[in-house]
């Protein structure tokens, strides 16, 4: 069992073993006794210490995690032994591979070179990563921005999220050259050797201008220094843009934040409320708590719900989560990563629970695959010149209206008590018989994984009707067994009345009828409450108004009658019902209906 150490190492708070703290200590010491006579010893330390912190942060998953010899062990194999250099001043002078015992190579990284820069450090950066002259890249910026016009907004953009090489490690890695000892110093020395150039020049121009003051003006104009001028113009223009990229970061930091805000507040919203009403729903299904019902015969594919409820947390929450750590790291600069395990981990309990949520669907997507019917006939004594009267009728345990609707379904008790899927998805659909006698053909359909589900589905759905004093009672509903599920359960009402029959719809029949004449159909919502003749495909209005006229035009191309005008030549067609206009050519088709004017080109 060994002591831990608290150390602050280049302002980052770490916890040491006793053991790698020593160790650590004695090489920072031989670091410092390394460069004891050399030109900026203080820089020097100060960002090989910077580079070690940033080493181990990279390696230490959360705040309370203990640095060991080990990873200590890693960072000075990184960074090399002092010993392993030639660090007096005379070692740069000499030939580059002198200064190495041994060359490693890494990976460059993107920064911007500010100071190398005429405006932000963009274009020294970039030609810092691709190794070619910083000219060539600027006159490439050139070109794009007067050219194709999009190098202004692409070269903002890079100055917003290209970051500055700041530190003497960001700049050894921009050039691709290994962090370690060796650079570190030398990359301080050349800084230091630039400053001496400098002062060495401004000392030598003060000199000549004391020396050559009394000379004519064209003399001095002949001695202009022309790398000093261009300097010059470099530090102005330096100056100017770097107060304008100042203006830009702030505002452009300030948006940051409030994206930032904006990311927080989305992200915590959605994971409670998807932990509020997932979970919920997850575990109100493992303890069966009543209400849930209509959730579980939508589930045909017979999936347990908290399975669901948690492939669908996972797969919805995971994303949101990133939004939120996002925006907290837009709002906080120097907010601990969460670690390459955790991210990983939720990376892989994202992809797992988006295939699940895919192999559900699929699943339960493969119950409607087939659709079956189950045709029942019964024949009843209604012959030509009878009247039947046609209603429908509800039932007060289901609350039902007698208004039709597709592919609804609710679940109640009948009047047995029996718990029951209803519908009231009817359709009634009238056609002409030359037979002597009537026919009702209850045609009821569902869906199934296969033919034979379906078809049992089918079997098992409950319609009634009845025929007194001739009038016909229709239900307005149908009723299945939960366990079957809600499949689509559907029933055709079709009635085959004879020629010459009188018939009357009331009022309530109106929703189950269909909007137009089709496949055979002769009777449409219109005709109720009315006395309709029956005829050959056909029927005829006993009681309608004297004003109401009918014009029936059915002729090679052109069909006009009550339910609109159909004209088609087998190239161009023209549709006029109660659904709108439609006009069809070889080149356009128009729709013109409630939602508004659709113009679309045939391809």
């Amino acid at each position: 069992m060994n002591k831990t150490v608290n150390i602050n190492l280049a302002g980052i708070f770490f916890h040491i073993d006793e053991d790698a703290y020593l160790k650590l200590q004695h090489y920072l010491e031989a670091i410092k006794r390394s460069f004891t006579n050399s030109q900026g010893q203080s820089e020097i330390i100060e960002d090989i210490e910077a580079r070690i912190s940033e080493l181990f942060n990279e390696r230490v998953q959360n705040n309370k995690q203990v640095i060991r010899i080990k990873e200590v062990d890693e960072v000075i194999s990184i960074m090399g032994q002092p010993e392993d250099y030639l660090v007096d001043d005379e070692i740069f002078e000499d030939e580059p591979q002198s200064s190495y015992k041994k060359k490693s190579t890494t990976s460059k990284k993107l920064f911007r070179d500010t100071d190398n820069s005429y405006i932000s450090g963009v274009s020294s950066g970039l030609a810092h990563y691709f190794g070619i002259d910083a000219i060539w890249v600027r006159l490439a910026w050139i070109l794009l921005i007067f050219g194709a016009g999009t190098g202004f907004l692409l070269y903002i953009l890079l100055w917003i999220l290209v970051p500055e090489a700041k530190t003497t490690a960001e700049k050894i890695m921009m050039t691709g050259e290994p962090v370690n000892i060796s650079n570190i110093e030398k990359k301080i020395k050349d800084g230091f050797e630039n400053v001496t150039d400098v002062a060495k020049n401004v000392g030598e121009s003060i000199g000549a201008a004391a020396k050559n003051v009394s000379e004519s003006v064209s003399n001095a104009a002949k001695n202009v220094n022309v790398k000093k001028q261009s300097n010059s113009i470099k530090s102005s223009s330096k100056t100017f843009f770097d107060t304008v990229g100042d203006v830009i970061m702030f505002f452009f930091k300030i948006f940051a934040k409030f994206i930032g805000v904006l990311l927080i507040i989305i992200g915590s919203f959605a994971l409670i409320a998807l932990a509020v009403s997932l979970l919920s729903l997850g575990v109100a299904d493992i303890i069966h708590i009543p209400g849930l019902d209509l959730v579980d015969i939508a589930n045909t594919g017979n999936t347990p719900m908290w399975l669901i409820s948690l492939l669908a947390f996972f797969a919805i929450g995971v994303p949101f989560f990133f939004l939120f750590y996002l925006g907290l790291k837009t709002l906080i600069n120097n907010l601990k990563s969460i670690g390459k395990i955790a991210k990983f981990t939720l990376l892989g309990l994202w992809l797992i629970s988006i295939i699940g949520l895919v192999i559900v669907g699929i699943r339960q997507a493969s119950e409607h695959a087939f659709e079956e019917h189950f045709i029942e006939k019964t024949e009843f004594p209604i012959t030509f010149n009878d009247t039947l009267n046609i209603k429908m009728i509800g039932n007060d345990n289901f609350n039902l209206g007698f208004h039709r609707r597709h592919n609804d379904f609710k679940l109640a008790h009948n009047e047995n008590g029996n718990k029951v899927i209803y519908s009231s998805d009817i359709n009634v659909i009238v056609k002409s018989t030359t037979d002597s006698i009537a026919t009702i053909v209850i045609k009821k359909s569902a869906d199934g994984r296969d033919y034979d589900t379906a078809i049992e589905r089918a079997k098992n759905i409950n319609y009634n009707f009845q025929l007194k004093n001739n009038t016909l009672i229709l239900n307005s509903y149908l009723t299945t067994n939960p366990e079957n599920k809600f499949s689509d359960q559907e029933v055709n009402v079709i009635l085959y009345i004879p020629i010459h029959t009188i018939l009357y719809f009331n009022s309530t029949t109106k929703s189950y009828l269909y909007h137009s004449r089709r496949n055979d159909n002769i009777v449409t919502n219109r005709n109720t409450n009315h006395y309709l003749k029956i005829l050959d495909n056909d029927i005829e209005c006993l009681d309608c108004p004297d004003g109401d006229f009918k014009i029936k035009v059915n002729t090679n191309g052109v069909k006009i009658n009550e339910d609109g005008i159909d004209i088609n030549d087998g190239e161009n067609s023209l549709k006029i019902n109660e659904d709108g206009i439609r006009v069809k050519s070889d080149e356009v088709k128009v729709n013109i209906d409630s939602n508004g004017i659709k113009i679309e080109t045939v391809k």
